[in-house]
């Protein structure tokens, strides 16, 4: 099935904005089976709010790189079964 783009209305500021093909496409190797809602520039707006359920204030934990040994802190109570990466490192792992 060719996927073709997509005009879709967001719901927060009400402009036309374009689905892309390659838009969906991406949702669709996430898995994802609703169209977005929200135009770019709503969605970026709405992902920098402060969220009211605590999350943006989470419990920081302290931590050793497992791969440059520098201190850090993650946002999860590290167990020791596992190694734990201050951001830099894991960045680049993920590279």
């Amino acid at each position: 099935m060719a996927l073709v783009d997509k005009t879709l209305t967001c719901s927060d500021c009400g402009a036309q904005f374009i689905f892309t093909s390659g838009e969906q496409e991406f949702f669709a190797s996430r898995g994802y089976t609703n169209e977005p809602k929200r135009c770019t520039e709503c969605r970026g707006a709405r992902r920098n709010q402060p969220r009211g359920d605590g999350y943006s204030q989470r419990e920081m934990h302290p931590a050793v790189c497992a791969q440059c040994g520098v201190d850090t802190m993650v946002p999860f109570r590290p167990r020791g079964d596992r190694p734990v990466y201050c951001s830099d490192c894991f960045s680049a792992m993920r590279r």
